[in-house]
């Protein structure tokens, strides 16, 4: 192995740190999950890569709501090659290994080893100004939830007896407080684009895409941006429909074994659902989406699977047109369409 491969289970306060060098693991110990923390471990690993003639240093680390971010990015900018595998397949790796018990250290351990046996894909950041909007986005989905929250309590107050005016104006404060920020956060949106003008014009053609609209076509095209960061370039259709989860998955082994074929369901179920709600609106329409839905449906499939394909045909269209940079053609897909029955 020429590479020096390092575990890093991290939290929000600290990090537990592993390496794993000639088939045998080695904790490093507990790290603060800043600048100094990341300094110190870099030094460690320096005399690490020195000790056993290694030419480059692998980080893997889970992803953890964000907090291992800031080490990543950190990583990147010394030259490692960072990994943020799915969780849940290091945990059916593990699994495998037949490793039940859990700690911080364990958890390090396995994260060095799977760097060391497994081909893993190199993290790479998103570009600044898609960075920026992700962290946007999520504002404003942060902000959306208070407000629903907010409006449902004030409801539910509007029905009770003996209820304090006070309490009836307190909420109704931070109502209006809470629709200030969302307004300021969407126009922050609207300046952004209009500053990335790119940005604009990429969003602009994915609604040309039958079930992309208002709600879903930021969240999908960073998406978009974060596998071609991911891949290089690279990735496929295909692929793409396995990061997000929405990929089929058949269990049969057999002749007798057979169970209702689903979803994977790895990667983000927020972007799942907007891919699934816009083939439900779309194939309530007129388009080319809706005449896919409808020729499964007429083949027997079950209306619930016919929107999930027609989910994932979304997500299809959408890189295409995202990768080559040109125009939905409706004209074309009607053709195929036509074609296959």
């Amino acid at each position: 192995m020429s590479f020096l491969a390092v575990g890093v289970d991290i939290a929000k306060a600290t990090f537990t740190a592993a390496v794993w060098v000639e088939g045998k693991g080695q904790a490093l110990g507990e790290f603060a999950n800043a600048e100094a923390g990341f300094v110190e471990l870099a030094e460690r690993l320096k005399a690490f890569s020195r000790a056993n003639q290694t030419s480059e240093i692998h980080l893997v680390m889970e992803p953890t709501g964000g907090y291992e971010l800031a080490f990543a990015w950190f990583g990147y900018q010394q030259g490692w090659k960072v990994s943020l595998p799915n969780p849940k397949y290091v945990r059916d790796w593990a699994k495998g290994l037949g490793q039940r018990a859990k700690t911080d250290k364990q958890d390090a351990l396995l994260l060095a080893r799977f760097a060391a046996e497994r081909q893993l894909k190199a993290w790479q950041p998103l570009p600044h100004e898609v960075s920026e909007l992700e962290c946007l986005l999520e504002r404003q989905r942060d902000l959306e939830q208070l407000l629903g929250q907010e409006r449902n309590r004030w409801e539910s107050l509007q029905n009770r007896p003996g209820i304090a005016k006070s309490v009836v104006n307190n909420v109704e404060h931070v109502i209006r407080t809470l629709e200030e920020a969302l307004a300021q956060i969407q126009q922050e949106i609207e300046s952004h684009l209009k500053q990335y003008t790119h940005l604009h014009a990429d969003a602009k053609r994915l609604r040309e895409v039958p079930g992309i609209g208002a709600k879903n076509v930021l969240p999908i095209l960073v998406l978009l941006y974060r596998w071609h960061s991911l891949t290089a370039g690279q990735g496929t259709a295909k692929g793409l429909t396995a990061y997000v989860g929405i990929d089929p998955q058949t269990y049969e082994s057999g002749t007798s074994v057979r169970r209702t074929a689903t979803i994977s369901r790895f990667g983000n179920p927020r972007i799942r659902q907007l891919l699934y709600m816009g083939a439900l609106g779309s194939s309530r329409g007129n388009n080319c989406l809706r005449q896919f839905y409808l020729r499964l449906v007429e083949r027997g499939k079950a209306k619930k699977l016919a929107l999930l394909a027609a989910a994932r045909k979304i997500l299809v269209w959408a890189w295409a047109v995202f990768r080559q940079q040109t125009n939905f053609d409706p004209s074309r897909i009607n053709k195929e369409l036509a074609q296959a029955c």
